[in-house]
């Protein structure tokens, strides 16, 4: 019996073992200004340790590492700082910290709230230690959670955040075309850049990233990542029902779409699916990067499987008749 099994394992026909770097670890675009480099679709966190547990949580990061992903984010608001613990222990166990680039939003954690310079540092420092790291590659500041504190007193505290290493570039969340052009012109005068802007996009949610967002994100050369890539899962196409959607709060989320015009974008994206052999999800993600301005979406996953099909919307290239279907439909 031994004998057969080694002869099995070296026949001539067996797979042969993949070595070397992921093919995917050499796709790799610039971060806007901030000097970093990621891979063109950055890893949601905001599912872990609400829907998926720390142990599936890890499996679908290694997922997404195994198909050259080295992006991550997460907020201190996810799952009340849970998401953040999980995606430390996955940085420390597998020894990966240097390779991923971390992305953290900050603002909304109900022991720090708003962006205030006391609850801003105390973020900061909550977040490095769930994290078990020393440093955020890029902080982003959600100004949803305050409209009281003056940019530049949060702007001021940011700079001492990174000019102690702790911070190392600034991103915006939630904010107007006015803020971007004020944080500018602050910067000018020596206060840390904003360089990178996370606002809500996909095929059905194009009005938040209004023109004159664009037109200042464009001139100002920041990094576009768009937050709900498949808007909660609905663009995956998996959910077509009330009945399959369920009654729980992302199960409420995705049944408002569930009318003509949802229904529409999901057949286009069904057609544009079959045309190039990927699912709808990968043509979802392929939508928003042949978007200008947009570097990285950042997408959420609850499976391993869920990664082999967001990660082959980055090798997809939609023609322009198909991107005007996908246009028509979701009017």
């Amino acid at each position: 019996m031994r004998a057969s099994a080694g002869a099995a394992a070296s026949h001539p026909s067996a797979p042969i073992p993949v070595q070397g770097p992921p093919v995917g670890s050499a796709v790799r675009v610039a971060l806007g200004e901030s000097g970093l480099s990621v891979f063109p679709l950055i890893l949601g966190g905001a599912e872990f340790g609400w829907n998926v547990d720390l142990e599936s949580s890890h499996d679908i990061l290694d997922a997404y590492l195994l198909r050259g992903g080295n992006a991550v984010h997460t907020s201190d608001a996810y799952s009340a700082g849970r998401s953040e613990h999980i995606i430390g222990q996955w940085l420390h166990s597998r020894g990966v910290r240097d390779d991923i680039v971390l992305t953290v939003r900050v603002g909304g954690h109900p022991d720090n709230p708003g962006l205030g310079p006391v609850s801003l540092v105390r973020a900061v420092e909550a977040s490095l230690v769930r994290l078990d790291t020393d440093r955020i590659d890029v902080l982003t500041l959600d100004a949803m959670t305050d409209s009281a504190t003056a940019l530049e007193d949060t702007l001021a505290t940011v700079e001492w955040l990174v000019d102690s290493g702790k911070v190392r570039a600034i991103g915006a969340a939630g904010y107007t075309a006015a803020q971007l052009v004020e944080a500018r012109i602050l910067s000018s005068a020596g206060y840390p850049r904003l360089t990178v802007l996370d606002v809500p996009f996909n095929v059905l949610r194009r009005h938040e990233f209004d023109a004159d967002l664009r037109l200042v994100a464009g001139a100002q050369g920041m990094a576009v990542t768009p937050s709900h890539a498949l808007e909660h899962g609905f663009l995956s196409g998996r959910h077509r029902s009330r009945v399959r959607t369920g009654l729980s709060v992302r199960g409420a989320q995705m049944a408002a779409h569930l009318n003509r015009r949802g229904s529409r974008t999901l057949r286009a994206l069904d057609e544009v699916g079959v045309e190039l052999g990927v699912p709808d999800a990968a043509v979802a993600v392929a939508w928003l990067l042949a978007q200008r301005l947009v570097t990285a979406p950042i997408v959420n996953a609850y499976a391993p499987a869920h990664v082999e099909e967001l990660v082959q919307g980055v090798g997809v290239r939609l023609s322009r008749a198909q991107l005007a279907e996908i246009g028509r439909a979701s009017q």
